[in-house]
């Protein structure tokens, strides 16, 4: 009996530990003779962490594995933003939210970050499972050395 409570633990424990390090697939079976079920990924190709670091965007970015999206104010996105950066305001993004890639994984963009993460919290109420926040906004990806264009 001592053993069966053991492995079933072990069992329980390594669920546990696949389900918080992501997206594996694998088969466990212990003493019992159940058999853990895989865990899936929630979005199909990558996924994002809630916030993401502007090198780790430029790198996506480039490879054309994600969406970016800007919501700052046409006048300030005119006057610099990550080339290709679609550009939805916030003020408009409820309005708009049919706009945004349910089928890739998008990055939210501003000046600073607190703008990209009131869309971020408006899109997951709407959703999507698929949205990072970019640290530092563009303060932080021009502060790196990054291209914008306007």
């Amino acid at each position: 009996m001592k053993r069966y409570r053991r492995s079933g633990f072990l069992v329980g424990v390594l669920s546990l530990l696949l389900v918080a390090c992501g997206p594996v697939a694998v088969s466990i079976t212990g003493d019992s003779g159940v058999q853990a079920q895989p865990v899936v990924a929630a979005v199909e190709g990558i996924a994002l962490p809630a916030e993401i670091d502007p090198a780790s965007v430029a790198d996506l970015y480039d490879s054309g594995e994600i969406t970016v999206i800007d919501v700052r104010e046409a006048w300030e996105y005119e006057a610099g933003h990550i080339p290709g950066a679609a550009l939805i305001p916030l003020g408009e993004l409820a309005e708009r939210v049919d706009e945004v890639p349910r089928d890739r994984p998008v990055v939210l963009v501003c000046r600073s970050d607190n703008r990209s993460g009131q869309a971020l919290r408006l899109l997951s109420r709407q959703g999507f499972d698929n949205l990072s926040n970019m640290m530092g906004g563009m303060l932080a990806w021009e502060a790196a050395g990054y291209a914008t264009a306007r």
